[in-house]
């Protein structure tokens, strides 16, 4: 297995790429995000709340969790991470019932990834709500980071 040189990019993938991977017309993309993450490409960041979603997952997604767990660096939930999914609420950028959502953006931004992988195309990876998300990291003292799909990423080869 490769080790994750310097120069990888810090992406937190969430609960739905995981799931991904089981997912017909995701799954590719899923599966290849993961490859990189091997390679050495992505430095994979995951939460508890991560690991809290997979807990009810069906057996082969909570495999691909724990197959690369060797790999990631785990992040709690800090009082950071929480002050700044309180800040996305009340921008209105998600409502409440999906706060879960704005967590892992925080978590992601507090962690200092550059990326944050989700299939969530509702709450997390959509043009209206990703500058948003950005405009209450600046707002904030954040950088800002970028939001795609696993397919958006990964390197293709010419």
């Amino acid at each position: 297995m490769a080790h994750t040189s310097a120069m990888a990019i810090r992406v937190y993938a969430d609960t739905s790429v995981y799931g991904g991977v089981c997912d017909a017309g995701i799954d590719a993309a899923s599966r290849e995000f993961f490859a990189q993450v091997k390679s050495g490409r992505f430095a994979l960041v995951v939460s508890a709340v991560v690991e809290a979603e997979l807990v009810d997952a069906p057996v082969p997604v909570r495999g691909v969790y724990e197959e690369h767990l060797p790999v990631a660096e785990i992040i709690d939930v800090s009082p950071e991470a929480l002050a700044l999914r309180e800040a996305y609420l009340r921008a209105g950028i998600v409502g409440a019932k999906w706060s879960t959502d704005a967590l892992h953006v925080a978590l992601a931004t507090v962690s200092r990834c550059r990326v944050v992988v989700s299939w969530n195309f509702k709450h997390i990876v959509h043009f209206d709500k990703i500058p948003l998300y950005n405009g209450v990291n600046l707002i904030n003292g954040y950088e800002t980071l970028s939001i795609n799909t696993p397919a958006e990423i990964i390197a293709y080869e010419d």
